[in-house]
């Protein structure tokens, strides 16, 4: 099953995407008015999936796709989770996950734009493979813990470079308002299969700038639920993006900064494409 997000005519919901339909689960009555976040923390999916004949049809073009679970309650990213990248940044090889928070308002969906803001212009580009918990999980081994796993999503983890750098935390130059994108859908882990070679791509302006696999990932992504719920609980809805390949603008000579007029592609085998534009601060 594929996943989504969106407004149509004012109105935001949720859906089952199938091709270039969406059936619209979220105006279900049973659904009783919930964004998806909502429900899988109520533990509701599949109860409302399963009336999904019942659910009116909407064209995928017709609506504003907007981040899969527009209210997650944690986003946790990954740093420095990639061979290439590690080394592109000039890092050490961590031995335990490299932690940060991104939050909910500086994330737009698939076909929305990107904000370059005003007082900075070292605005990069991180594409990234996204896990989405569907389970809450606190304390998980490894050995269960893609048992916790909904499915899986795109991300780019929009770096504002040097806020990312002000101090040792990397959060001010993580959560600029709209600039990071998630989506376009959530494929679940039963359609998505196994995670491994798959080839994750990141494109400029058509250009290709990162071009890596899955299996790649320092930390996979049994290891990172694992690790994470050992210090919070992961609860249904909650996202982990679990970095990037290498390839981002500021491992360049000369540097590659997004700018207004930008158009950002990522895509990864099995989840489709995620695709951005960029627009100037007003």
């Amino acid at each position: 099953m594929k996943l989504v997000s969106f407004t149509h005519a004012g109105r935001g919901s949720w859906g089952a995407l199938d091709g270039d339909t969406i059936r619209d689960l979220g105006a279900l009555e049973i659904a009783a008015g919930r964004r998806l976040g909502e429900v899988l923390r109520d533990g509701d999916l599949a109860g409302i999936a399963a009336h999904a004949g019942d659910a009116v049809p909407l064209r995928s073009d017709d609506v504003q796709l907007l981040p899969p679970v527009p209210d997650a309650q944690k986003i946790i990213c990954v740093g420095l989770n990639y061979a290439d990248h590690i080394a592109e940044m000039k890092r050490a090889t961590p031995e335990k996950p490299v932690i940060f928070t991104r939050f909910a308002d500086s994330l737009v969906g698939d076909g929305e734009a990107l904000v370059a803001p005003g007082n900075s212009t070292s605005f990069d580009y991180e594409g990234e493979f996204a896990v989405v918990i569907g389970r809450e999980a606190r304390h998980v081994d490894e050995a269960d813990a893609l048992d916790h796993v909904l499915g899986y999503t795109i991300m780019n983890d929009g770096s504002i470079r040097d806020y990312q750098r002000h101090t040792s935390q990397f959060a001010p130059g993580k959560n600029f308002p709209r600039s990071g994108s998630l989506g376009p859908a959530i494929v679940t882990a039963d359609e998505f299969g196994a995670v491994g070679s798959q080839r994750i791509r990141t494109r400029i302006n058509g250009q290709l700038v990162q071009d890596s696999t899955l299996d790649q990932l320092v930390f996979d992504v049994a290891s990172l639920v694992s690790y994470c719920s050992e210090w919070t609980t992961l609860r249904p809805g909650d996202i982990i993006a679990t970095g990037t390949p290498g390839g981002v603008g500021d491992g360049r000579d000369p540097a590659l900064w997004l700018s207004p007029g930008d158009v950002i592609e990522i895509s990864i085998d099995g989840l489709g494409a995620l695709t951005t534009s960029v627009i100037e601060e007003a």
